[in-house]
């Protein structure tokens, strides 16, 4: 079975998404409808931005959804051009190796990407789905500026340690607006962490203390998937309950809880609780192993969720693959 994921925040790359507008017209049709939506050429900067200009919310968020969203739209068409060239002319590294169509029996998203695949499954329109990213990264913009916070990356320790690392170092600060979380459940022995500075911090310090074999802090700038997002999720709420969800075409593994969600209203649910809650992606792919899934497919930039997949299904005979 073939199950599509695709990526999250931090995938981007300058040049992301320029062959495919290059090369498909149906592609161009929509890169040239996002620009409508978002009052601004996002392509433009997508195709030759600096990485500071692609570090910005309101352009990293919708840009990754649109690569995405759009590959999947335009898989068949992009990768039979590929293939069939004699030469391409982009980098050759990113050069499809074969004809793929968009025919998913399981789709997952890292976070934001999860916002891709609903909209790759027909969950959401391609304007609804890009409107609620766009939202999304306004609204978490938002939470970031109110509360000085951050994110960090643990190597080496069980989830458990962490689990309960975080939570002592939480009790320990005792005020309000201090708290340190388990972010992103990436894959077995490599975890996010996520809260304000000085709680990441001294959570840092615990963890290499009790044997981990990295604890640093991330250039971002917030505590995604904590409770520090709170003012985002009540943002996001009202968009969201004012956009019509569909039964996507397959089932979808939802960060919150790593489990294959089709009724539109879960759907939504667990969409707005994934702002303040981990993201689960060693537990989505592990169930997505377990339905079936033989063959990963990562759509967008990037290929860290790559990477994660054949992590957590090392010893699976699952073949992993992406298109970008």
């Amino acid at each position: 079975m073939k199950a599509y994921v695709f990526p999250g925040q931090g995938a981007q790359f300058t040049g992301m998404g320029q062959e495919l507008y290059n090369t498909c017209e149906n592609a161009r049709a929509l890169f040239e409808k996002a620009n409508e939506i978002l009052g601004f050429r996002i392509s433009d900067i997508m195709f030759s931005g600096d990485a500071e200009q692609l570090r910005q919310t309101k352009v990293t968020q919708p840009a990754i959804f649109i690569h995405s969203v759009v590959l999947a739209k335009c898989l068949k068409e992009y990768t039979s051009i590929a293939v069939n060239a004699e030469e391409w002319a982009g980098d050759p590294e990113r050069k499809p190796s074969e004809i793929l169509d968009f025919e998913p029996q399981m789709v997952a998203g890292h976070s934001l990407g999860e916002f891709s695949a609903l909209t790759a499954a027909g969950a959401l329109s391609f304007e609804d789905g890009l409107r609620l990213v766009y939202a999304r990264a306004m609204a978490m913009q938002k939470a970031c500026t109110a509360t000085p916070s951050t994110m960090a990356a643990v190597l080496g320790l069980d989830d458990e340690k962490v689990e309960e690392i975080c939570a002592e170092v939480t009790a320990g600060m005792n005020a309000e607006g201090k708290v340190v979380v388990p972010a992103n459940y990436n894959c077995r022995g490599q975890l996010v962490i996520s809260g304000d500075v000085e709680s990441i911090n001294a959570a840092c310090a615990a963890l290499k203390e009790a044997g981990a074999k990295r604890a640093l802090p991330l250039a971002v700038g917030g505590a995604f998937h904590s409770p520090l997002m709170e003012s985002a999720r009540v943002e996001l709420a009202q968009a969201i309950s004012a956009t019509t969800f569909n039964r996507p075409v397959c089932p979808v593994y939802q960060n919150v809880d790593g489990k294959a969600h089709i009724e539109p209203e879960e759907i939504k649910e667990n969409l707005l609780k994934q702002l303040t809650s981990p993201v689960r992606w060693t537990q989505c792919t592990e169930n997505m192993l377990a339905d079936g899934a033989d063959t990963f497919i990562e759509l967008g930039p990037g290929t860290v969720l790559q990477g994660l997949v054949r992590r957590i299904a090392k010893g699976t005979p699952a073949q992993v693959k992406g298109v970008q």
